[in-house]
Protein backbone atom coordinates (compact mmCIF):
# COMPACT_ATOMS: atom_id res chain seq x y z
CA UNK A 1 0.00 0.00 0.00
CA UNK A 2 1.86 3.24 -1.10
CA UNK A 3 1.47 6.29 1.30
CA UNK A 4 0.74 9.54 0.24
CA UNK A 5 3.31 11.93 1.34
CA UNK A 6 1.23 15.19 0.48
CA UNK A 7 -1.27 17.13 2.89
CA UNK A 8 -4.80 17.19 1.14
CA UNK A 9 -6.82 20.29 2.27
CA UNK A 10 -9.63 18.05 1.76
CA UNK A 11 -10.45 14.58 0.91
CA UNK A 12 -14.25 13.51 -0.82
CA UNK A 13 -15.42 9.49 -0.30
CA UNK A 14 -17.50 9.63 -3.00
CA UNK A 15 -17.51 10.04 -6.61
CA UNK A 16 -21.46 10.76 -7.07
CA UNK A 17 -22.93 14.20 -8.03
CA UNK A 18 -22.48 15.73 -4.23
CA UNK A 19 -19.14 14.61 -4.24
CA UNK A 20 -18.63 15.84 -7.37
CA UNK A 21 -20.18 19.16 -6.77
CA UNK A 22 -18.06 19.32 -3.01
CA UNK A 23 -14.51 18.49 -5.51
CA UNK A 24 -16.04 21.66 -8.37
CA UNK A 25 -16.03 23.88 -5.17
CA UNK A 26 -12.62 22.82 -3.92
CA UNK A 27 -11.40 23.95 -7.16
CA UNK A 28 -12.33 26.92 -7.42
CA UNK A 29 -11.38 27.68 -3.75
CA UNK A 30 -7.98 26.73 -5.12
CA UNK A 31 -7.91 23.62 -2.32
CA UNK A 32 -5.78 20.31 -2.91
CA UNK A 33 -8.06 17.74 -3.00
CA UNK A 34 -9.04 14.46 -4.21
CA UNK A 35 -12.37 12.61 -4.63
CA UNK A 36 -12.08 8.71 -3.78
CA UNK A 37 -14.65 6.84 -5.44
CA UNK A 38 -15.14 2.64 -4.21
CA UNK A 39 -16.18 2.28 -7.77
CA UNK A 40 -16.76 3.38 -11.65
CA UNK A 41 -17.87 7.59 -11.86
CA UNK A 42 -21.29 8.09 -9.84
CA UNK A 43 -21.33 4.59 -9.09
CA UNK A 44 -24.20 4.45 -7.84
CA UNK A 45 -26.60 5.74 -10.32
CA UNK A 46 -23.89 3.74 -12.99
CA UNK A 47 -26.09 0.52 -11.00
CA UNK A 48 -29.88 1.98 -11.35
CA UNK A 49 -31.84 0.27 -13.23
CA UNK A 50 -31.04 0.84 -17.36
CA UNK A 51 -34.69 2.31 -17.98
CA UNK A 52 -34.59 4.84 -15.01
CA UNK A 53 -36.09 8.09 -15.51
CA UNK A 54 -35.50 10.49 -12.58
CA UNK A 55 -38.15 12.12 -10.37
CA UNK A 56 -36.66 15.82 -10.82
CA UNK A 57 -36.18 17.97 -14.24
CA UNK A 58 -32.43 18.51 -15.20
CA UNK A 59 -32.14 21.98 -14.04
CA UNK A 60 -32.60 20.79 -10.46
CA UNK A 61 -30.16 18.35 -11.40
CA UNK A 62 -27.56 20.34 -12.40
CA UNK A 63 -24.26 21.02 -10.54
CA UNK A 64 -22.68 24.40 -9.95
CA UNK A 65 -24.74 26.12 -12.92
CA UNK A 66 -23.42 24.15 -15.71
CA UNK A 67 -26.33 23.15 -17.93
CA UNK A 68 -27.99 19.92 -17.94
CA UNK A 69 -29.86 19.70 -21.83
CA UNK A 70 -32.28 17.05 -21.67
CA UNK A 71 -34.38 16.36 -24.71
CA UNK A 72 -36.73 14.73 -21.78
CA UNK A 73 -38.82 16.29 -19.72
CA UNK A 74 -37.18 13.85 -16.89
CA UNK A 75 -33.82 12.56 -17.79
CA UNK A 76 -32.98 9.35 -18.30
CA UNK A 77 -29.85 7.46 -16.83
CA UNK A 78 -27.92 7.55 -19.43
CA UNK A 79 -28.20 11.66 -20.31
CA UNK A 80 -27.64 11.73 -16.24
CA UNK A 81 -24.44 9.65 -16.66
CA UNK A 82 -22.91 11.66 -19.76
CA UNK A 83 -23.51 14.84 -17.73
CA UNK A 84 -21.66 14.35 -14.82
CA UNK A 85 -19.08 12.24 -16.54
CA UNK A 86 -18.56 15.55 -19.12
CA UNK A 87 -18.31 17.85 -15.90
CA UNK A 88 -15.22 15.61 -14.36
CA UNK A 89 -13.50 15.11 -17.47
CA UNK A 90 -14.11 19.02 -18.69
CA UNK A 91 -12.67 20.49 -15.69
CA UNK A 92 -10.43 17.84 -14.93
CA UNK A 93 -11.65 16.78 -11.29
CA UNK A 94 -9.15 14.72 -9.52
CA UNK A 95 -10.82 11.66 -8.94
CA UNK A 96 -8.91 8.24 -7.99
CA UNK A 97 -11.82 5.49 -9.17
CA UNK A 98 -12.22 1.88 -7.80
CA UNK A 99 -10.07 3.06 -5.07
CA UNK A 100 -12.32 2.07 -1.59
CA UNK A 101 -11.83 4.28 1.45
CA UNK A 102 -11.95 1.74 4.13
CA UNK A 103 -10.97 3.89 7.48
CA UNK A 104 -10.82 7.10 8.55
CA UNK A 105 -8.72 8.11 11.87
CA UNK A 106 -8.01 11.46 13.27
CA UNK A 107 -4.83 12.40 14.77
CA UNK A 108 -3.06 15.89 16.41
CA UNK A 109 -5.74 17.54 14.12
CA UNK A 110 -5.70 15.89 10.99
CA UNK A 111 -7.46 13.03 9.04
CA UNK A 112 -5.69 9.84 8.14
CA UNK A 113 -7.72 7.92 5.46
CA UNK A 114 -6.59 4.12 4.65
CA UNK A 115 -8.14 2.89 1.35
CA UNK A 116 -7.84 -0.08 -0.64
CA UNK A 117 -4.60 1.41 -2.38
CA UNK A 118 -3.03 3.73 -0.26
CA UNK A 119 -2.90 6.06 3.07
CA UNK A 120 -3.81 9.75 2.57
CA UNK A 121 -3.27 12.54 5.13
CA UNK A 122 -5.89 15.40 5.11
CA UNK A 123 -6.81 18.86 7.26
CA UNK A 124 -10.77 17.88 6.22
CA UNK A 125 -12.65 15.30 5.61
CA UNK A 126 -16.26 14.74 3.32
CA UNK A 127 -18.54 12.17 3.42
CA UNK A 128 -20.67 11.70 0.42
CA UNK A 129 -21.23 8.28 0.55
CA UNK A 130 -25.08 7.81 -0.25
CA UNK A 131 -26.93 5.34 0.65
CA UNK A 132 -27.28 2.61 -2.49
CA UNK A 133 -24.63 -0.33 -1.32
CA UNK A 134 -26.13 -1.92 1.48
CA UNK A 135 -29.84 -3.71 1.04
CA UNK A 136 -32.44 -3.55 4.04
CA UNK A 137 -32.47 -7.90 4.69
CA UNK A 138 -35.68 -9.29 5.22
CA UNK A 139 -33.60 -11.96 7.05
CA UNK A 140 -36.02 -14.96 6.13
CA UNK A 141 -34.97 -18.51 4.91
CA UNK A 142 -34.05 -18.44 1.44
CA UNK A 143 -33.00 -14.89 1.06
CA UNK A 144 -29.57 -16.49 -0.23
CA UNK A 145 -30.71 -18.44 -2.56
CA UNK A 146 -29.18 -17.50 -6.31
CA UNK A 147 -33.03 -16.39 -7.71
CA UNK A 148 -32.80 -13.70 -5.08
CA UNK A 149 -31.65 -10.04 -6.15
CA UNK A 150 -31.60 -7.13 -3.72
CA UNK A 151 -30.89 -4.77 -7.12
CA UNK A 152 -32.72 -4.47 -10.31
CA UNK A 153 -31.62 -3.89 -13.84
CA UNK A 154 -33.16 -4.63 -16.78
CA UNK A 155 -36.53 -6.40 -17.66
CA UNK A 156 -35.65 -8.37 -19.99
CA UNK A 157 -33.93 -10.91 -18.12
CA UNK A 158 -37.16 -11.50 -16.33
CA UNK A 159 -39.30 -12.27 -19.95
CA UNK A 160 -41.77 -15.32 -19.30
CA UNK A 161 -40.73 -15.95 -15.80
CA UNK A 162 -42.81 -15.69 -12.37
CA UNK A 163 -41.28 -12.63 -10.61
CA UNK A 164 -42.14 -11.51 -7.43
CA UNK A 165 -41.19 -8.13 -6.42
CA UNK A 166 -41.21 -6.76 -3.23
CA UNK A 167 -41.34 -3.40 -2.15
CA UNK A 168 -43.94 -0.40 -3.16
CA UNK A 169 -41.23 2.17 -4.06
CA UNK A 170 -40.67 3.77 -6.80
CA UNK A 171 -38.08 1.26 -7.63
CA UNK A 172 -40.26 -1.62 -7.13
CA UNK A 173 -43.14 -0.24 -9.12
CA UNK A 174 -40.72 0.40 -11.84
CA UNK A 175 -39.60 -2.76 -12.12
CA UNK A 176 -43.21 -4.29 -11.52
CA UNK A 177 -44.27 -2.46 -14.53
CA UNK A 178 -41.10 -2.99 -16.75
CA UNK A 179 -41.19 -6.89 -16.39
CA UNK A 180 -44.69 -7.08 -17.16
CA UNK A 181 -44.59 -5.12 -20.24
CA UNK A 182 -41.67 -7.29 -21.06
CA UNK A 183 -43.53 -10.46 -21.07
CA UNK A 184 -43.28 -11.26 -17.38
CA UNK A 185 -45.84 -12.73 -14.63
CA UNK A 186 -45.48 -10.18 -11.67
CA UNK A 187 -46.84 -10.82 -7.92
CA UNK A 188 -46.12 -7.63 -5.86
CA UNK A 189 -46.14 -8.49 -1.99
CA UNK A 190 -46.28 -5.28 -0.12
CA UNK A 191 -46.19 -4.68 3.78
CA UNK A 192 -48.56 -1.86 3.64
CA UNK A 193 -52.10 -1.76 2.78
CA UNK A 194 -51.35 0.24 -0.35
CA UNK A 195 -48.76 1.53 -3.03
CA UNK A 196 -46.52 3.93 -1.15
CA UNK A 197 -47.72 7.30 -1.51
CA UNK A 198 -44.17 8.68 -2.33
CA UNK A 199 -44.57 6.93 -6.23
CA UNK A 200 -44.02 8.99 -8.64
CA UNK A 201 -47.31 10.88 -9.73
CA UNK A 202 -47.55 10.29 -13.31
CA UNK A 203 -46.60 6.18 -12.55
CA UNK A 204 -48.67 5.92 -9.67
CA UNK A 205 -51.95 5.81 -12.18
CA UNK A 206 -50.06 3.28 -14.14
CA UNK A 207 -49.34 0.79 -11.06
CA UNK A 208 -53.31 1.43 -8.89
CA UNK A 209 -54.55 0.85 -13.12
CA UNK A 210 -52.87 -2.55 -13.66
CA UNK A 211 -53.56 -4.33 -10.22
CA UNK A 212 -57.14 -3.67 -10.46
CA UNK A 213 -57.52 -5.02 -13.75
CA UNK A 214 -55.21 -7.71 -12.89
CA UNK A 215 -52.74 -7.78 -15.20
CA UNK A 216 -50.11 -7.59 -12.00
CA UNK A 217 -51.17 -9.30 -8.62
CA UNK A 218 -50.30 -7.59 -5.97
CA UNK A 219 -51.02 -8.99 -2.13
CA UNK A 220 -51.25 -6.18 0.22
CA UNK A 221 -50.85 -6.39 4.21
CA UNK A 222 -48.22 -8.83 3.39
CA UNK A 223 -44.42 -9.77 3.86
CA UNK A 224 -42.18 -13.21 2.48
CA UNK A 225 -42.04 -15.49 5.49
CA UNK A 226 -40.14 -18.10 3.22
CA UNK A 227 -38.26 -18.40 -0.30
CA UNK A 228 -38.16 -21.95 -1.40
CA UNK A 229 -36.10 -23.12 -5.00
CA UNK A 230 -39.21 -22.60 -6.81
CA UNK A 231 -42.14 -21.27 -4.82
CA UNK A 232 -42.33 -18.73 -1.97
CA UNK A 233 -44.57 -18.67 0.86
CA UNK A 234 -46.04 -14.96 1.77
CA UNK A 235 -47.59 -14.31 5.13
CA UNK A 236 -50.88 -12.13 5.36
CA UNK A 237 -54.22 -11.80 7.85
CA UNK A 238 -55.59 -14.54 5.84
CA UNK A 239 -52.90 -16.87 6.59
CA UNK A 240 -49.77 -18.06 4.33
CA UNK A 241 -50.48 -18.58 0.76
CA UNK A 242 -47.88 -20.61 -1.32
CA UNK A 243 -46.84 -19.01 -4.57
CA UNK A 244 -45.18 -20.99 -7.51
CA UNK A 245 -41.87 -18.71 -8.94
CA UNK A 246 -38.99 -18.16 -10.84
CA UNK A 247 -37.42 -15.28 -9.84
CA UNK A 248 -37.59 -12.68 -6.61
CA UNK A 249 -36.80 -8.90 -6.68
CA UNK A 250 -36.48 -8.03 -2.96
CA UNK A 251 -36.76 -4.07 -3.60
CA UNK A 252 -36.79 -3.11 -0.05
CA UNK A 253 -34.64 -0.10 0.34
CA UNK A 254 -31.32 0.11 1.21
CA UNK A 255 -29.32 1.91 3.87
CA UNK A 256 -26.17 4.04 4.64
CA UNK A 257 -22.91 2.54 5.94
CA UNK A 258 -23.26 3.35 9.41
CA UNK A 259 -20.59 0.89 10.97
CA UNK A 260 -18.37 3.12 8.68
CA UNK A 261 -19.40 6.51 10.45
CA UNK A 262 -19.58 5.11 13.91
CA UNK A 263 -15.60 3.86 12.89
CA UNK A 264 -14.99 7.72 12.83
CA UNK A 265 -16.26 8.82 15.58
CA UNK A 266 -19.52 10.24 14.42
CA UNK A 267 -22.44 10.00 16.50
CA UNK A 268 -25.72 8.54 15.67
CA UNK A 269 -29.23 9.28 16.98
CA UNK A 270 -30.32 6.48 18.62
CA UNK A 271 -34.11 6.83 17.71
CA UNK A 272 -33.89 4.38 14.92
CA UNK A 273 -33.55 7.00 12.01
CA UNK A 274 -29.91 6.34 12.79
CA UNK A 275 -29.37 10.23 11.69
CA UNK A 276 -25.73 11.08 12.06
CA UNK A 277 -24.76 14.70 14.28
CA UNK A 278 -23.87 17.54 11.97
CA UNK A 279 -24.17 21.58 12.12
CA UNK A 280 -26.92 21.93 9.66
CA UNK A 281 -24.95 25.10 9.11
CA UNK A 282 -21.70 23.90 7.88
CA UNK A 283 -22.60 20.14 7.81
CA UNK A 284 -19.52 19.54 9.49
CA UNK A 285 -20.54 16.45 12.04
CA UNK A 286 -19.41 16.33 15.51
CA UNK A 287 -15.91 14.80 14.78
CA UNK A 288 -13.47 18.30 14.08
CA UNK A 289 -13.03 18.66 10.30
CA UNK A 290 -15.38 15.97 9.06
CA UNK A 291 -17.74 16.71 7.02
CA UNK A 292 -21.21 15.19 5.65
CA UNK A 293 -22.67 15.47 2.11
CA UNK A 294 -25.91 14.50 0.42
CA UNK A 295 -27.98 11.56 1.13
CA UNK A 296 -25.75 10.24 4.12
CA UNK A 297 -27.38 13.39 6.21
CA UNK A 298 -30.51 11.49 6.61
CA UNK A 299 -29.28 8.05 7.92
CA UNK A 300 -32.32 5.53 7.64
CA UNK A 301 -34.38 8.18 6.20
CA UNK A 302 -32.91 8.33 2.75
CA UNK A 303 -36.10 9.41 1.35
CA UNK A 304 -35.38 13.41 3.05
CA UNK A 305 -32.64 14.18 0.56
CA UNK A 306 -31.65 14.02 -2.73
CA UNK A 307 -29.41 15.70 -6.09
CA UNK A 308 -31.99 18.68 -6.21
CA UNK A 309 -32.09 19.94 -2.56
CA UNK A 310 -28.26 18.20 -1.28
CA UNK A 311 -25.97 20.23 -4.13
CA UNK A 312 -26.03 22.98 -1.99
CA UNK A 313 -24.23 20.94 0.82
CA UNK A 314 -21.08 21.73 -1.51
CA UNK A 315 -20.60 25.52 -1.32
CA UNK A 316 -21.47 25.28 2.43
CA UNK A 317 -18.98 22.92 4.01
CA UNK A 318 -16.19 24.39 1.35
CA UNK A 319 -16.77 27.58 3.00
CA UNK A 320 -16.53 26.71 6.54
CA UNK A 321 -13.39 25.34 5.53
CA UNK A 322 -11.87 28.37 3.92
CA UNK A 323 -13.19 30.29 6.78
CA UNK A 324 -11.58 28.42 9.47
Amino acid sequence: MNKQEEIFDIIIVGGGPIGIACALEAKKKGLKYVILEKGTLVNSLYNYPSNMTFFSTSEKLELDEIPFISTNPKPHKQEALEYYRRIVTSNHLKINLFEKAERVETESGQHIITTSKATYTSKNVIIATGFYDIPNYLNVPGEDLPKVAHYYRDPHFYATQKTIVVGASNSAVDAALEIYRKGGDVTMVVRGPAIGERVKYWVKPDIDNRIDEGSIQAVFNAEIKEIKEREVVITSKEGDQTIENDWVLLLTGYRPNFEFLRRMGIELSDDGRKIPHYNSETMESNVKGIYLAGVICGGMETHKWFIENSRVHAKMIVEDIVKS
